[in-house]
């Protein structure tokens, strides 16, 4: 018998969803859910296999604007017009040429160039902590490690990312689905006017002075034979702030906050912390457990009947589709005892917190280079980590999970 419907909106849902997540992979693996006006998909074959099914469409912004008519405010179409331009936001031809030539500048090596500076902005955030009783790990660390990190790649000054922070957190009340917040597509649309602005201010400074970042790889590209337009190389410059610190300062902070929780775990990271495959691997665990990805909104492209223990169900075009990432890593049919973090799990790796098939995220790789720099370094200098704060306050979006502050007790040294 399928399980009552459950409201995503609930507080309580907010908090803790595995509950919810790990009966529905059980109980109720495909329904529609009025709550959040979509399909809901929540064991880890569905989930993958509507990832990799080019009926989902990842083009949920044009079809957003398009449903608002002609009552559409102005600010709601310049959301579409500019986030139309994100890869993330499209199929076929065009995520392929948007990715291509984003993949061109965000290499391997490009990535791994920046492991020394990685060492070093960690520890400096860490230096931050030493002598004070309680400490906001979110804001002082999690949040500046990977923006810092994304600064050096775009050539951004520290000094501006305070300006650029704010405008982010404006621009994720609309990408990330906020549920709560009724101004929020007035504060993104004004927000990445200016993030528009700063970047195509940025983008012309840089081609005057070229250095060796990924900005300027970008820029490359967009002068060679397979061209970027002005608009788009903005476009994946804000996409490349946007997630690239959004969603790996959550995985710090969840990933930290899992490790008090399992107290033996994190000894067994401290052991190991000079063990770069149990680092990896652990990484790979902390994101299974809680990881920042909650679901991932597709929208039909056609009618689909999709197959559930109940018999076929009928989805219709149009029909949005969230695929819950999350309740996906916490299937018990591909991770036993998946309530239990175990850093030593053997396939951890197939933990879909980055995503899958076309849309892989495109930073999964810095994120996986800052867990390898980052945790040994927290273990190793923060002793006796507690919570300062036991009931954190959840952010509100049904994309992302991730607190607004971890507030910690620590010896840091």
């Amino acid at each position: 018998m399928a399980l009552p419907e459950i409201n995503f909106l609930d507080p309580a849902n907010i908090t803790d969803p595995y509950p919810h997540f790990r009966a529905l992979v059980a109980d109720n693996p495909v329904h529609w859910n009025a709550s959040i006006g979509g399909w809901c998909l929540t064991t880890y074959e569905d989930v993958t296999l509507a990832l990799r099914d080019a009926r989902f469409s990842a083009d949920r912004i044009r079809p957003f604007v398009e449903h608002q008519g002609e009552d559409a405010s102005e600010q709601i179409k310049m959301l579409g017009d500019c986030l139309g331009l994100w890869m993330v936001f499209n199929d076929s031809e065009k995520h392929i040429h948007l990715r291509k030539l984003a993949n061109k500048a965000f290499t391997r090596r490009a990535v791994a160039a920046l492991t020394h500076r990685i060492e070093e902005i960690v520890d400096e955030q860490i230096d931050g902590f030493i002598g004070k009783d309680t400490f906001d790990f979110m804001a002082g660390f999690s949040w500046l490690v990977p923006a810092r990190v994304i600064a050096v790649m775009l050539g951004i000054p520290d000094k501006d990312l305070d300006d650029l922070k704010r405008w982010s957190d404006d621009l994720a009340g609309f990408v990330l689905a906020s549920r709560i917040d009724p101004d929020k597509y007035n504060k993104a649309a004004a927000s990445l006017e200016d993030m528009n602005a700063y970047f195509a201010n940025l983008i012309e400074r840089r081609r005057a002075n070229p250095g060796d970042q990924i900005i300027d790889g970008l820029i490359n590209a967009h002068d060679g034979d397979e061209l970027l337009s002005l608009p788009e190389l903005v476009a994946s410059c804000v996409l490349l702030l946007f997630a690239g610190h959004e969603t790996t300062a959550h995985f710090f902070s969840n990933g930290l906050r899992s490790l008090i929780l399992f107290p033996d775990e994190m000894e067994k990271l401290k052991q190991n912390r000079d063990d770069a495959p149990f680092v990896t691997n652990a990484s790979d665990e902390m994101l299974r457990w809680d990881g920042p990805a909650i679901s991932t909104v597709r929208v039909l492209t056609e009618d689909v009947s999709w197959p559930s223990p109940d018999g076929p169900v009928a989805m219709k075009k149009g029909n949005r589709v969230f695929a819950f990432n999350g309740a996906a890593n916490h299937d018990a049919a591909v991770f036993a005892e998946p309530h239990v973090l175990d850093l030593t799990r053997e396939n951890a790796r197939r933990q879909i917190s980055f995503g899958h098939g076309v849309h892989m995220c495109l930073g999964a790789n810095l994120a996986r280079l800052e867990g390898l720099v980052g945790f040994p370094k927290i273990v190793s200098r923060m002793q006796n980590i507690s919570f300062a704060d036991p009931a954190p306050e959840w952010i509100d979006t049904l994309l992302t999970r991730g607190v607004k502050h971890l507030h910690l007790k620590a010896d840091v040294t």
